[in-house]
Parts: structure tokens; C-alpha cells; sequence
């Protein structure tokens, strides 16, 4: 069980209560599309369905949105954000998220597309970066 004193899944280095817990029980909106991604992580950490369909552009939201239960979520890190902040309509955060799946480790890696949609940040889409092999 996560406390509004643990330090926040998100990995910003600040406390839950001070970070993303906000915005995932919905007293603010983030601020920034950084501040959204950290909070739509953590919230695919604590299987927070809701919040992600609320955080994600209407327009591209799937209709059967699931988290899916077998997956574990172990960290993030944000390796760029262009735009995105409290000035912009459009920003760009690209990022590594790593988890495990039935004991194997995973890395997802995205350059994140996010909007203002009725003044709020949301998540349009996303490109994958695929790992060379």
C-alpha cells in the first residue's frame, strides 16, 4: 500500500502526497505533459484504469481499455520532453519504463505525443522505439 509520505513511484524524487497522488485522485490537474506522464505510470503501477482513461485524448482512447494484472511496473525514466509545459498546447516526453512480465524484464520505450484538451494535458499517442537487435 502506497502512503502520501512513500516516495512517489514516478521516481521524480518527491513524496507520493506531493507528486502524482493529485492528480490520479483527481483534486488537480497536472500541469505539465511531464507531470502527466509521471502520473499515467504510476497509475498503470497502482492499476489505476480510471485515471488513464480520464488522462488519455478522447479521440484515441481505446473504448476496452484494461491494465493488464501480470505485469509488475519497476521504474522510470524520463530521457527528454519537448514542450509540454504550463505555456504549450502540444508536447512530446520521451521515456523508458521497465517491468516484469512472468519473471522476464521488459523495457518500454516511447516518445509520448500529449495535448490540451478543454485546458487539461492528455495523452494522444505514443511511437515505440524498438530496441536494435
Amino acid at each position: 500500500m502506497l502512503t502520501l509520505t512513500d516516495l512517489c513511484p514516478c521516481e521524480s524524487g518527491l513524496e507520493y502526497g506531493h507528486c502524482c497522488e493529485p492528480y490520479l485522485n483527481r483534486r488537480e490537474e497536472a500541469p505539465t505533459a511531464e507531470a502527466l506522464m509521471r502520473s499515467r505510470y504510476v497509475a498503470y503501477k497502482l492499476g489505476n484504469a480510471d485515471y488513464l482513461r480520464h488522462s488519455w485524448d478522447p479521440a484515441t482512447c481505446p473504448e476496452d481499455l484494461s491494465i493488464d494484472d501480470d505485469g509488475r511496473w519497476l521504474g522510470l525514466k524520463i530521457k527528454h520532453t519537448e514542450a509540454g509545459g504550463v505555456e504549450d498546447d502540444t508536447g512530446t516526453v520521451e521515456f523508458v519504463a521497465r517491468y516484469k512480465v512472468q519473471g522476464r524484464g521488459l523495457r518500454l520505450h516511447e516518445i509520448s505525443r500529449f495535448k490540451r484538451h478543454h485546458g487539461n494535458w492528455v495523452y494522444v499517442d505514443g511511437d515505440l522505439i524498438e530496441k536494435a537487435k
